[in-house]
């Protein structure tokens, strides 16, 4: 046997009895260092003759390949070995208390709209949600908006296709007309989600929230649609007592149509909502037109109901005096660690919303 063979059958048998990552590494110099086992006997080529050259240069690469193969089999053995042995001394009792974490915000958005949620269920209203890809028939001609009606602008609407019929939703009413034609009246729904137009300054962005509600029954009328938003926006508030009114206005899907002011007066440079000598819009509203309830295979004659539409993200900058409306959407982990809630508050109407 050459010294060669010999030399290797040792560092072989030191290999596989190595037990740390360190032995290997020693291991390692020796073989394919600078002056390890492979280069010393390359270096003797040099003496041979031509042929002898050309066999002995075989051999040592084939004992170098073999050499790193198992050199290569003994890492990956000692270090899945060595990460095992580290996981069973970190492992970590899963019964002890957090020693540090630190707890979420609840967006002011997400806060309103279970908010709002809570309000309505207490007088049986339901919640549904529908698509934000919308159909220009769900989005318009259903709810009885004629085709050259300026929302249908491509200034105010995101359209997806050519065609125009793809877009992104400009509101939630397309929602109250899906669950007609998926359902039997009586309805009562509200349908929170997002929305977009393309508009953009302090207090409009390109994708917003809002809220629709809709009560469709026998003998429904603008006397309940006011009870109900009166007794919202009380609830909301949190006030005693609170100042309403309705103007006429004019919507394509409610006939008659109304925009509906609160009072409030100016305290310390702070709106305080309820009673006062100013007025703020805060919705619009209505009796549900007769050409969206046949579009939505109810009878008119039958049934009648009343529908409303709220801007989510205004009810929040009103509520906890949030003065532009872009920082909603700008991810500023200080602003909501400000004005953001905490997750295990769930609102309430008897132990008060935003308690």
């Amino acid at each position: 046997m050459s010294d060669f063979e010999k030399l290797k059958g040792e560092l072989k048998v030191k290999l596989n009895h190595a037990k740390t990552s360190q032995e290997v590494d020693i291991i390692r110099t020796n073989i394919f260092g600078k002056n390890g086992l492979i280069n010393s006997e390359f270096k003797k080529l040099g003496s041979l003759s031509p042929e002898d050259k050309k066999k002995v240069a075989s051999e040592i690469n084939n004992a170098k390949q073999e050499l790193t193969k198992l050199f290569n089999d003994k890492v990956l053995t000692l270090t899945n070995s060595e990460i095992d042995e580290q996981v069973k001394k970190e492992k970590d009792d899963v019964t002890l208390p957090e020693k540090d974490f630190r707890i979420g915000k609840i967006h002011p958005v997400s806060q309103v709209i279970d908010e709002i949620s809570s309000i309505f269920s207490e007088i049986g209203f339901s919640v549904e949600e529908g698509p934000d890809v919308e159909s220009e028939y769900y989005n318009f001609t259903a709810l009885n908006t004629p085709e050259n009606h300026p929302a249908k602008d491509m200034h105010d609407t995101f359209y997806l296709d050519k065609n125009m019929k793809t877009l992104l939703r400009t509101h939630t009413s397309p929602v109250q007309v899906r669950t007609m034609l998926n359902g039997k009246p009586p309805f009562k729904i509200i349908a929170p989600g997002r929305t977009y137009r393309s508009d953009s300054d302090q207090t409009h962005t390109p994708m917003f929230h809002q809220l629709e509600g809709l009560h469709i029954d026998k003998n429904i009328n603008m006397g309940h649609l006011k009870g109900c938003l009166n007794y919202f926006v009380k609830e909301f508030f949190e006030v005693d007592k609170i100042k309403m009114r309705f103007r006429p206005s004019h919507f394509p899907f409610t006939e008659p149509s109304a925009e509906v002011d609160i009072g409030y007066r100016v305290e310390n440079n702070k709106i305080v909502i309820g009673e006062g000598d100013k007025w703020l819009e805060i919705l619009g509203c209505g009796m549900v037109h007769p050409n969206v309830l046949k579009n939505s295979k109810v009878d008119p004659k039958k049934y009648q109901g009343f529908a409303f539409g709220i801007g989510i993200d205004r009810l929040a900058m009103l509520k906890y005096g949030i003065n532009d409306l872009r920082s909603f959407f700008e991810c500023d982990y200080r602003w909501l660690n400000y004005y953001g809630f905490d997750p295990l508050d769930v609102p309430t109407n008897y132990r008060g919303l935003s308690k």
